[in-house]
């Protein structure tokens, strides 16, 4: 999660490898518990709205994409047509963009941080 000299000036090149693989097991461990108690908080499903962000990485809509949400459940992009690259710069991902839901009279449209809305199903 760190660079080499965010590594190097927090003084941890002086831990063994055991140690660092410890280090990383508590971080890892740490930010999902943390992910998954602010996504249960953040997430909000009233009437036709859901607000709520993705359940880890996005680098786009290549097709049939499905998008799995903080919030549980799945979605697939209705259009195969709907090729969009996330927000981040070309070969990049963006991790937990968030995403904004509504139904409207032809199905769910779904917004992710950075992209146009599209057309959604519910996969589970």
């Amino acid at each position: 999660m760190m660079s080499a000299d965010q590594f190097k000036a927090a003084g941890l090149e002086k831990l063994s490898p055991e140690e660092v693989q410890n280090l990383n097991k508590f971080l890892q461990g740490f930010r999902t518990e943390t992910l998954a108690k602010a996504a249960k908080a953040a997430s909000i499903e009233k009437l036709d709205l859901i607000v709520s962000s993705v359940d880890g990485e996005f680098t786009g809509l290549k097709g049939r994409t499905v998008i799995r949400l903080a919030n549980g459940t799945a979605w697939r992009q209705a259009n195969p047509d709907d090729n969009y690259k996330g927000a981040g710069r070309p070969g990049e991902y963006v991790n937990l963009p968030a995403v904004i839901m509504k139904k409207g009279l032809f199905g769910y449209k779904m917004r992710i941080a950075g992209t146009p809305e599209f057309y959604v199903t519910k996969v589970q």
